[in-house]
């Protein structure tokens, strides 16, 4: 009766109007780990509209009992509602368990959703078990071109984690006939050469390149 009360008193504090009324629930919560907290949290993770609370959501939760957690958050990962399967990906990612990397499926990489698929790239490049980097690499690279400017940097970032491993794979896409995939895949070999150089300044010059490359030969 006790947790039940406790519990109870969490989902109140954490549907509290005020933002910062929500995220020193969810610091409480993460400061005394209660296992009975679990399915609070993780409800609220799926509509909590604030990034600093999900955050604080997410910290809590690492702060609990691993199995428990892990075994709550998997069916997230099948949810209709995107923001509950990217945080159920993002917790994942900071848990880091391994034997979590089977549930990191093609559906969420491929997802609709750009931020689902961005944490699903950033998750599996650091869950993918040694040997697996280059077959990861081949489905990721079939995203390349996706999205905006922030989905294109997540997605070169999870490639470049991958190192030698996705090499040859994005190498082959710097040939691809379509502009904008070659021009992504170049400038993310420029970043895998080179970790120091901004992805702004590496894909100016990665557009440029293919652009030059595309252009007829007046020379004759």
């Amino acid at each position: 009766m006790t947790h039940a009360r406790t519990s109870s008193r969490l989902r109140s504090a954490l549907s509290a109007q005020a933002p910062s009324t929500r995220l020193q629930a969810a610091l409480a919560a993460g400061s005394a780990p209660a296992v009975e907290d679990v399915e609070v949290l993780v409800e609220r993770c799926a509509i909590e509209p604030d990034f600093y609370v999900r955050d604080m959501l997410t910290w809590a939760l690492v702060r609990n009992d691993t199995a428990t957690v892990v075994e709550r958050l998997l069916p997230e990962l099948g949810s209709d509602v995107a923001q509950a399967r990217a945080q159920a990906l993002h917790t994942l990612s900071k848990i880091g368990d391994p034997d979590t990397w089977p549930a990191i499926t093609p559906a969420l990489l491929l997802d609709d959703d750009d931020e689902v698929a961005r944490t699903a790239w950033r998750t599996a490049a650091g869950l993918v078990p040694v040997g697996a980097e280059a077959a990861l690499a081949e489905t990721l690279s079939t995203q390349l071109d996706r999205g905006g400017r922030e989905v294109q940097l997540s997605l070169s970032r999870a490639l470049v984690a991958l190192g030698e491993g996705a090499a040859a794979v994005v190498e082959r896409a710097t040939s691809d006939p379509d502009p904008g995939v070659s021009a992504h895949a170049v400038a993310t070999v420029r970043l895998m050469e080179d970790p120091d150089e901004g992805f702004d300044a590496a894909i100016f010059e990665a557009r440029r390149v293919v652009a030059l490359r595309a252009a007829p030969d007046v020379t004759g």
